[in-house]
């Protein structure tokens, strides 16, 4: 009996949270937690920053721009000194510049996927550049962020010197998550409906959907893992920053949504070959670097099958999948994640990065 109200207790103080999290518009920047490794904000607009993370020893000369999803806020990647995406690879001596992505306002409504990719991305990039001195970037990107990277490469290949994806929703035709049901749902007057009342699909609509991709986890399963782990050292610390961040979703632009609702999610438009940006059919065979896809095995976000077909579909000659016995999230927090993925995805950039030294 203890147990059970033990268990019940950590999933009250959780829905106190979302509560708290719905009241303060869930994802904004300025409930971030304070960052773990220092950083400079070296290029900013209305809907992006970007950070820069300097390691103490620079040992590649391409900078790498990590490109992370819309929907959060990115301090998952720079969560606790030992769990940190950005320190590892600040060790492993590359220049980590990182997308900052901010909550668009009803003002951004009409932005899509062009505006994301051809304007801000681009023009980070083209800022990292300038600040370089240098013709090319390393591209890494996560989910959403993936998806962003694949379509900013196919658009300006002769910007990007290596891309690597991450839990990627390259193939929308894999209907093997609860996700997908809520998708096929969906109308397109649905998405009129929503995008004419709020402008922008709202924050809270995005974690009620992130929540129903794992309906059991978020209700359930992670207070019996709260329970279970209580008397771990440091366990309840990272428990609640974890928590905190899945409670960061950030509104989704009208425009961007409405794409990616109708032409991606429900026409398979980029795997099929047939998505637009600026008036122009993206082609992946454009992309000639270097790719490294990598799959997160027990991914209940982004099925592992519809990442897998990416390497026949982009015009590299050096292009592959690497498959690791992760989560979605855990390929960002986990001990495998940490000591196994990120070491192997360093080891990988550095061996196409003529100029090391």
């Amino acid at each position: 009996m203890r147990q059970l109200d033990d268990i019940a207790g950590y999933w009250f103080m959780g829905t106190m949270r979302t509560i708290e999290a719905f009241a303060r518009g869930f994802g904004s920047p300025q409930t971030d937690p304070a960052p773990v490794t220092p950083y400079e904000v070296i290029f900013e607009t209305s809907i992006v920053r970007v950070r820069h993370y300097t390691p103490a020893k620079r040992r590649h000369k391409t900078p790498l721009l990590f490109v992370y999803a819309v929907i959060k806020r990115p301090y998952v990647l720079d969560l606790q000194p030992d769990k940190s995406v950005v320190r590892n690879l600040l060790e492993q001596g590359f220049d980590v510049y990182l997308t900052d992505w901010l909550p668009p306002t009803k003002a951004h409504a009409q932005l899509g996927f062009d505006s994301y990719v051809n304007g801000e991305l681009a023009n980070a990039v083209r800022a990292i550049q300038i600040r370089e001195d240098v013709e090319q970037v390393a591209l890494v990107g996560y989910c959403f962020g993936a998806l962003l990277s694949l379509l900013y490469t196919a658009t300006h290949p002769e910007n990007v010197k290596n891309l690597v994806t991450l839990a990627l929703p390259f193939d929308m035709s894999v209907r093997e998550l609860p996700f997908s049901n809520l998708v096929d749902s969906i109308s397109e007057a649905t998405v009129d409906l929503i995008t004419t009342i709020y402008g922008n699909c709202p924050a809270w609509m995005m974690y009620a959907n992130f929540t129903s991709m794992a309906p059991v986890h978020h209700a359930i399963d992670k207070f019996v893992g709260r329970y279970r782990n209580a008397e771990r050292r440091g366990f309840a610390e990272t428990f609640d920053l974890f928590e905190r961040w899945l409670m960061s979703d950030m509104p989704l632009a009208g425009q961007m949504f409405r794409e990616f609702v109708i032409d991606l999610a429900k026409r398979n438009a980029v795997c099929n070959g047939e998505f637009q940006l600026g008036g122009k059919t993206i082609d992946l065979r454009r992309i000639t670097c270097p790719v490294l896809n990598v799959i997160a095995e027990k991914d209940d976000v982004v099925h592992p099958s519809s990442s897998v077909g990416l390497p026949d579909a982009v015009g590299s000659t050096d292009a592959r999948n690497a498959t690791f016995p992760v989560g979605h999230m855990g390929a960002v927090v986990s001990a495998i994640a940490l000591g196994k993925l990120w070491p192997s995805v360093g080891v990988w950039l550095a061996a196409r990065d003529s100029n090391d030294n």
